[in-house]
C-alpha cells in the first residue's frame, strides 16, 4: 500500500454518515479514515484520521489526477456523494449505512460504497486496511467468495466487492475500470458472517431507495419553515446521525483526539453522552417537533438517575457511556501519531470525575421543556428530579469546574451558579404547573438566595459587566473575567435582556471576545485553564452571541453575524468544535452542540423577524 497523500485531510474536508448506532468520516477525496465498529465508543476500525501509517483506512479514487472535487448529500438525507472530475471524466462515490425503519429489531449495521461512472469511462484503485482497535491489534485477512473477510479478536468484518480483491498481509487492494454509465460496488458488512454468493446491484439500489425514504420521512416532521430551512435540516439531520438509537442516548461528536490547536495537548475524546449536551440537544429537536428522539432520551435520562448514588460529585455525573456508565477513565494511545502530529491521543475521559454544578439546571430544564412540549414526565421521574435537587440544595455554594471542563481547580463560576438558580426554577415552575409535590417555600428561598449571589457577587459594578468567577466582598479586578457562557443568561430567564446589566455584559463581551462573527469562551490569558496552548474560537459561542443580539433586540446585526456564522461550515454545512481565525474547523467533527446552537439561533431570530 503506497502512503497517504496528503497524509492528513483537513478536518472540514469531511462528511458524516452512519445508522445511528455509529458514524464513519468520509473525506473528498473518497477515503474513510475514521469508522468505529460496531458503535460510537468501540474501538475504531479505520483511524487514519490520527495515524495515517497505524490507523488504517479505506480508499477509492481514480488511476489519473483528479483536477475537481466535490462531495454534497443526497437531498434532504444523510447519503453523502462525492464528485470527482478527471480529464477522463467524472464518477460520483455515494456512501451511506442502510437505515430501513425506526428502532428496526433486525437492523443489520453495513457500511455500502457505490462507484459510478456519471461520463466517460475511469481506471480506479480501492485499498481496504482495517486496523483494529485503534491499530493495536493484528488481524487476519482470508478470502472468501465475492470478497474477504477480516478477522481479529472479538470483530470480524465481511467486505463484499463487485471487482476481484488481492489480499495482501492485513489488507485487500484492486482495480477496476468502469464505462460510462457502469458501476461498482462494495458493503462492508459489520456482523462479520461469510457474505453470501454474488452482489446485487438490484439489492443496493433498494438499499438507497429505502434510505432516501427514511431519511426524507424523518426530516419531514419538522416544524421549521423559516428563512434557513435548509440549514436548519442538515444540522438537525446531523444531531440523528449523533443519536445512539437502541439506547436513545446522544454523543457529543462521533470522533476523539482531533485538536483545539494544532500540535497541542487539547485533544479529547467526544464519543460519550455529555449531561450538557444532550439536554441542550432535546431542547433543539423539540423546538423542531421530533418528540419521539425526546422520548427516547428522557427514557435513557431516567436509567442513569435510577444507577445514580450520592459521591463528591454528587448525584449526576457530567458524562456517560451510551449505555449509562458513569466510570470513563482516560487511557492515552502512545503508539498514535495524532492528528497533524497533535498528541496526546486519549480515549475515554477523566472530566466524567469533575464536579460541574451547572449541569443540574441543564438536566432540570430539559426535564421541564420535555414535560411542558412532550408527553411529561411520570411520578418515578420527578421522585427522582427531587432527590437530586436535594443534594442541588445543599452543595451549589461551592467552588466546582463549571462548562468548560477546566484542569487548573476548582473556582466559584457564574455560570455554575445561574444554572443552579435554573435547576430550582423549573422545579418550582413544574410542580405549579402539574401540582406536583414539592417544599415550595424552601425551594423558592434558597433559589431567591442563589440569585442575590449572582448578581452581588457575579456582577462587577467597576468594569460593568458579570464576570467568569464570583467576586468577594469589595473585590475588583484590572481587567474583568470575562465568559461567553454568560450570553445564555437572558435564555435561561434569569434576567431579562432589556436589562441594563446584561446589555453591557454583552457589549464587554463583543468587545473582548468576538473577531468578526466568532467568539471565543474565555481569555486563558486572564484566566488560565490548567492547559498549555492557546485555542480557537468555540463555534456554538458563535451562535449564542447571534441569539443574544436577538434577544436585545439587535436584530440586523444578529442576522448579519448569523449569515457570516454559516459561511464558517465546511461544505456540507457541518462544524467542528471550534473554528481558528483562518476559518480552519479544529476539535472533535462535527459536534452536537454547535449544530444545537444554531438550530436554537435560527428559531429565535426567525420569529423576531416575523
Amino acid at each position: 500500500m503506497k502512503p497517504l497523500d496528503p497524509p492528513y485531510l483537513p478536518i472540514a474536508e469531511h462528511g458524516l454518515i452512519g445508522d445511528m448506532r455509529t458514524a464513519a468520516l468520509v473525506g473528498t477525496d473518497g477515503r474513510i479514515d475514521w469508522f468505529c465498529a460496531p458503535r460510537f465508543d468501540s474501538p475504531s476500525v479505520f483511524g487514519a484520521l490520527l495515524d495515517p501509517e497505524k490507523g488504517g483506512h479505506w480508499l477509492i479514487e481514480p488511476r489519473c489526477e483528479v483536477a475537481s472535487r466535490q462531495q454534497f448529500y443526497f437531498p434532504d438525507t444523510n447519503i453523502l456523494i462525492t464528485r470527482m472530475l478527471t480529464e477522463d471524466g467524472m464518477l460520483e462515490v455515494q456512501d451511506f449505512m442502510p437505515v430501513l425503519r425506526e428502532r428496526d429489531p433486525d437492523h443489520r449495521q453495513r457500511l455500502v460504497r457505490r462507484v459510478v461512472s456519471v461520463r466517460g469511462g475511469m481506471d480506479m484503485r480501492i485499498e481496504v486496511a482495517p486496523r483494529m482497535d485503534y491499530g493495536r491489534a493484528r488481524h487476519r485477512t482470508e478470502p472468501q467468495p465475492n470478497g474477504v473477510r477480516f478477522i481479529g479478536d472479538g470483530l470480524a468484518l465481511s467486505l463484499l466487492s463487485s471487482t476481484p480483491l488481492h489480499i495482501e498481509e492485513q489488507d485487500a487492494w484492486g482495480g477496476f475500470s468502469l464505462a460510462e454509465g457502469q458501476s461498482a460496488l462494495f458493503v462492508l458488512d459489520t456482523a462479520g458472517g461469510t457474505a453470501p454468493g454474488g452482489l446485487d446491484e438490484r439489492v443496493a439500489e433498494e438499499l438507497f431507495e429505502a434510505t432516501v425514504f427514511f431519511w426524507r420521512r424523518w426530516i419531514g416532521q419538522s416544524s421549521y419553515a423559516g428563512r434557513w430551512r435548509e440549514t436548519v435540516n442538515r444540522s438537525a439531520l446531523t444531531l440523528k446521525l449523533l443519536t445512539h438509537e437502541p439506547s436513545g442516548a446522544l454523543v457529543a461528536a462521533p470522533t476523539l483526539g482531533l485538536p483545539e490547536r494544532l500540535g497541542g495537548e487539547r485533544n479529547w475524546d467526544y464519543r460519550h453522552v455529555w449531561i450538557r449536551d444532550a439536554a441542550f440537544s432535546l431542547y433543539a429537536l423539540l423546538r423542531l417537533g421530533f418528540t419521539n428522539e425526546a422520548d427516547a432520551f428522557m427514557g435513557w435520562l431516567t436509567r442513569c438517575l435510577r444507577g445514580t448514588t450520592e459521591s463528591g460529585t454528587g448525584p449526576l455525573r457530567v458524562m456517560y457511556s451510551i449505555d449509562g456508565d458513569p466510570c470513563l477513565p482516560e487511557e492515552e494511545l502512545d503508539h498514535l501519531a495524532g492528528y497533524c502530529g497533535s498528541r496526546p491521543v486519549r480515549t475515554g475521559n477523566n472530566a466524567s470525575d469533575q464536579l460541574q454544578l451547572d449541569i443540574y439546571g441543564e438536566l432540570v430544564d430539559s426535564v421541564y421543556l420535555f414535560n411542558k412540549y412532550g408527553t411529561g414526565i411520570s411520578h418515578d421521574s420527578w421522585a427522582d428530579l427531587c432527590g437530586v435537587l436535594e443534594w442541588l440544595l445543599r452543595n451549589w455554594d461551592q467552588p466546582d469546574e463549571s462548562i468548560w471542563e477546566t484542569r487548573a481547580g476548582k473556582q466559584n463560576h457564574t455560570y455554575s451558579r445561574v444554572m443552579s438558580w435554573v435547576a430550582v426554577e423549573r422545579m418550582v415552575r413544574m410542580a405549579r404547573q402539574r401540582g406536583l409535590p414539592g417544599d415550595l417555600g424552601r425551594w423558592m428561598a434558597e433559589r431567591d438566595r442563589i440569585y442575590a449571589q449572582v448578581m452581588e457577587r457575579g456582577w462587577d459594578a467597576e468594569a460593568g459587566t458579570f464576570v467568569q468567577r464570583l467576586l468577594d466582598e469589595g473585590q475588583r479586578s484590572e481587567q474583568p473575567l470575562l465568559d461567553a457562557s454568560l450570553l445564555l443568561m437572558p435564555m435561561v430567564k434569569l434576567i431579562s435582556p432589556t436589562d441594563p446589566r446584561f446589555r453591557s455584559t454583552l457589549t464587554a463581551i463583543t468587545d473582548n471576545l468576538v473577531a468578526d462573527s466568532l467568539v471565543f469562551r474565555y481569555d486563558p490569558d486572564l484566566a488560565p485553564d490548567g492547559l498549555g496552548g492557546a485555542e480557537g474560537t468555540f463555534s456554538i459561542c458563535s451562535f449564542w452571541w447571534v441569539e443574544a443580539l436577538t434577544r436585545t433586540g439587535q436584530i440586523e446585526q444578529a442576522r448579519l453575524a448569523l449569515e457570516k456564522t454559516f459561511t464558517y461550515a465546511n461544505h456540507v454545512g457541518q462544524y467542528a468544535e471550534q473554528i481558528s481565525l483562518t476559518g480552519e474547523h479544529l476539535g472533535n467533527f462535527p459536534q452536537a452542540f454547535t449544530h444545537l446552537a444554531l438550530i436554537s439561533a435560527a428559531a429565535n431570530l426567525d420569529r423576531a423577524m416575523g
